[in-house]
């Protein structure tokens, strides 16, 4: 069976704040490290009411100090935001504390609006020369010559992992043609996502960092004791990505019971497109739908996520999806 992840963007809930949020994404790591997931991935987004996850190295090391066994790492820190050099002293530092637990997922995008990419000063430069960047960030981890002028330090030397994220073709052909693993963020952006995995695999050049392709997707699931439980959770999801397509995001809502009372059919169907490939509902449920999801995708690693008002329903949900898993792999051994 392959292995499952974790995606979490530190919600801040209508009613919390940062520091709530922090402390729960915390206690949601740690279920998913007592619970045998591969790695817990956090995203970098700027000047969003409703995620804490902003400066994620320092959050990364924050879940990383709390938890025991699981990977850590970004999905993704946007490279275009940042110096390469600055990166890799970050993350050599995190893999310095956290030996052969940290992973550097790298994104193109500015994650936030136009005003405040320009307010991050850097992203207009970089994103034309991400590819370059994302060339010099792995010199950056490789040990350093003796006449080198500049090194990472931290960061020499440690080899940290390095992942390439999209919502579209770029990156997965990159991706190919440097030999590195790729992620796909179908919890948002279903469109491209069987036409980028075919391209990153058809493009893939074995490299020293990896032999053979190595593909992960993200998707929504909302896992619960009953169908109509899971329906609910959902619901706080539905209605923040309603928000943000107005450009008007906020703190993530509480749950409803009946989403047509707040969302007009439009904006239904909006956040509907937008969330296609979820799994939502009670464990029978939740294991049809992950079971086509990796069939459809063919996938070598998958990724959950889930933004839940309420942190003990998360990590319900974590509980759910990993005893679907255990059963998975039961049918897929016997």
């Amino acid at each position: 069976m392959i292995p499952f992840s974790v995606l979490d963007l530190s919600p801040i809930v209508e009613g919390g704040d940062a520091s709530r949020a922090l402390d729960e994404t915390l206690a949601l790591a740690q279920a998913a490290d007592r619970l045998g997931y591969e790695r817990f991935w956090l995203a970098e987004h700027h000047n969003m009411p409703g995620i804490a996850s902003a400066a994620t190295a320092i959050v990364i090391g924050h879940v990383a100090a709390g938890t025991q066994r699981i990977r850590v790492g970004s999905g993704g820190v946007m490279l275009p935001n940042h110096a390469p050099l600055v990166v890799a002293e970050q993350f050599g530092t995190l893999e310095t504390l956290f030996a052969g637990r940290i992973d550097v997922g790298l994104g193109r995008a500015p994650g936030t609006d136009g005003a405040t990419a320009r307010a991050l000063r850097r992203y207009f430069e970089g994103a034309d020369q991400f590819p370059r960047d994302v060339v010099e960030l792995i010199q950056w981890f490789e040990p350093a010559a003796d006449n080198q002028p500049v090194r990472a330090v931290p960061g020499a030397g440690l080899r940290v992992p390095i992942w390439l994220l999209g919502s579209s073709l770029f990156s997965a052909q990159l991706a190919g043609q440097l030999g590195l693993p790729y992620a796909f963020a179908s919890h948002f952006a279903p469109e491209l996502l069987l036409e980028a995995l075919a391209l990153y695999r058809r493009s893939f050049t074995p490299s020293d960092r990896l032999a053979q392709p190595y593909a992960m997707a993200a998707i929504n699931v909302f896992a619960a004791d009953t169908d109509a439980e899971g329906v609910r959770l959902s619901t706080s999801m539905q209605q923040s990505f309603a928000r943000l397509s107005t450009g008007k995001p906020g703190k993530l809502p509480p749950p409803v019971d009946d989403i047509t009372a707040v969302l007009t059919p439009q904006q239904i169907e909006g956040a509907r497109s937008r969330l296609l490939y979820s799994a939502v509902g009670g464990p029978d449920t939740v294991r049809k739908q992950l079971t086509d999801f990796i069939a459809l995708t063919g996938v070598d690693e998958l990724m959950v996520t889930g933004m839940a008002f309420d942190n003990a329903a998360r990590i319900r949900s974590l509980e759910i999806v990993a005893e679907v898993r255990g059963r998975m792999e039961t049918a897929e051994a016997a």
